[in-house]
């Protein structure tokens, strides 16, 4: 029986997979029309998926030699120098010949010996591809671990040469040559000699676009539930349980995979059944939980500890709602694709690109900030037959802001008011409930905060007081919010720089639904 796999590459006979058939087939013209290309997407995004689907295919054709290798694993030797580096080619393209082709390997492992320079691998390459009389394909894996080095990108530039010079008729050089890697090698510059300027154009300049996300669809999530039912011999609502899935994952590969292993390994062991919505929600709230962590979100928050101008905008993003243009010129926009963190939403602007992801970066950047309240709460005080009492939550956190008005100037306020809530509301929510912004028009506006809490939702919208007029506006947004969610009851807190203030709350008159307002 098949599984749910999130580590490693996905086989089709042994693990429960999306339908990967356009992303392949594109991948498959690329290589039957002699392009050269990059798989570039984020960890456990299906890049070792696809070469192994690749090299599967083109393996089967008699016209082809299939070359699956990568420069992992060889030490830091043969990075110290051309000399020492091109010899290691040869004998990495060996590494991937051996099981299948262990003659072929020989041969390549003993010219090796008499490589010396990029010059004389070039030639060797040429004589030996015109000998073998096929399309030789070269995959080269984890190009990330080698791209920092100078002779690796000299390399690309040799591979680069000779693919221009083939086009020529004035060389012979690999048919394709795929790079997998988290970083496009597209963006490296060549730098021929350490007090060289850095060239402006790229060894790999050369590649075609991909084209294609490695995110999946709705439509592509179905099969893999299907395979999932039929195997079981369930009946299941497979298109409403895609639905829910792609609503938290966002098509993201890894996260599907997950929630399917947690309902399937977890929630369901002990019961195995048909699934439900419910065993989505109940995935989701397993994922999210503070004390269970994955390598993929490991990496996540090293991304974010180790560039801390992507930490920044991130920050911007889900605690103070700023809208940034998802602009692939902005070196940092660039890494916040290039790690999976943001993505594009419909109206060109930068997204958290999926549900889990906004939760745990959200508690992550809270559990860096220094501006949470020092006072902890539970949450029995603030829970009336199983509702969260959000209006005594606000009247509690207006209190809070009244003892410590003096020591809040209203710059802070300003940029941290979403934050100080959210660590207030933390401790309280924690377990049985969680936050979230959510996309709910077509224009793409955000509410300021959403409260989950035991399957029920809370609406709040934070303004700044500007008179009676911007009130009057928010709270006809704050309806709509509520409409599309079908909820009749919402809150609002207002912060009030004004010397005067009142520490207030009243609830808004004259309008279809309740909407109480706090003033702080």
């Amino acid at each position: 029986m098949k599984r749910f796999n999130t580590t490693g590459l996905c086989i089709p006979e042994k693990h429960y997979m999306c339908d990967v058939s356009k992303k392949f087939a594109r991948c498959k013209y690329l290589v039957e029309e002699g392009y050269y290309y990059a798989i570039n997407f984020p960890r456990q995004f299906g890049k070792t998926t696809m070469q192994y689907l690749l090299k599967k295919e083109f393996e089967k054709r008699e016209d082809y030699l299939v070359i699956s290798t990568s420069f992992e694993g060889i030490g830091d030797l043969p990075f110290e120098s051309e000399e020492r580096f091109a010899p290691a080619v040869l004998e990495t393209f060996a590494k991937g010949l051996f099981f299948k082709q262990p003659k072929l390997a020989d041969f390549l492992e003993e010219a090796a010996g008499n490589i010396h320079s990029f010059k004389e691998l070039s030639r060797f390459v040429a004589t030996w591809i015109s000998s073998v009389k096929k399309k030789v394909v070269l995959i080269i894996d984890e190009v990330d671990k080698a791209s920092n080095n100078q002779v690796f990108i000299s390399f690309l530039a040799i591979l680069r040469d000779k693919y221009l010079a083939m086009k020529s008729e004035n060389d012979l050089t690999f048919h394709s040559v795929i790079l997998l890697g988290v970083h496009d090698v597209k963006s490296l510059k060549l730098k021929l000699r350490p007090d060289a300027e850095r060239k402006l154009n790229s060894p790999w300049n050369i590649a075609e676009n991909l084209e294609i996300d490695f995110a999946f669809s709705v439509d592509e999530i179905i099969p893999m539930l299907k395979d999932y039912a039929d195997e079981h011999n369930f009946l299941m609502n497979i298109s409403e349980i895609a639905q829910r899935i792609f609503y938290y994952t966002n098509g993201n590969p890894f996260l599907i995979s997950q929630m399917g292993k947690i309902i399937d390994e977890n929630i369901l062991r002990e019961n195995k059944r048909p699934w439900t919505v419910d065993d989505v929600e109940n995935a989701y709230k397993y994922i999210i939980n503070l004390g269970y962590t994955t390598t993929n979100f490991d990496d996540m928050y090293k991304n974010l500890e180790n560039n801390s101008d992507l930490r920044k905008v991130t920050e911007r993003i889900v605690i103070e709602g700023e809208i940034f243009p998802f602009d692939l010129g902005d070196p940092v926009i660039i890494k916040g694709k290039t790690y999976g963190i943001l993505s594009q939403n419909i109206d060109g602007q930068c997204d958290i690109s999926n549900k889990i992801y906004e939760f745990r970066i959200l508690n992550y950047l809270l559990s860096k900030a220094r501006t949470s309240p020092g006072e902890k709460y539970t949450s029995a005080r603030f829970i009336k037959n199983g509702k969260l009492d959000v209006l005594t939550i606000l009247k509690k956190f207006q209190l809070f802001m009244k003892e410590h008005n003096s020591s809040k100037d209203n710059k802070f306020l300003e940029k941290n008011g979403r934050l100080l809530l959210m660590s207030f509301l933390r401790p309280i929510i924690n377990g049985k409930g969680f936050l979230f912004k959510e996309n709910v028009t077509a224009e793409d506006r955000k509410m300021d905060l959403v409260i989950t809490y035991n399957d029920k939702r809370y609406v709040i919208e934070l303004k700044i007081w500007y008179g009676e007029k911007y009130l009057s506006d928010g709270i006809e947004q704050l309806c709509d919010y509520l409409d599309s969610y079908g909820l009749n009851e919402g809150y609002m807190l207002i912060y009030n720089f004004n010397k005067n203030k009142k520490f207030e709350t009243k609830v808004v008159e004259g309008i279809s639904k309740k909407i109480t307002a706090v003033f702080v």
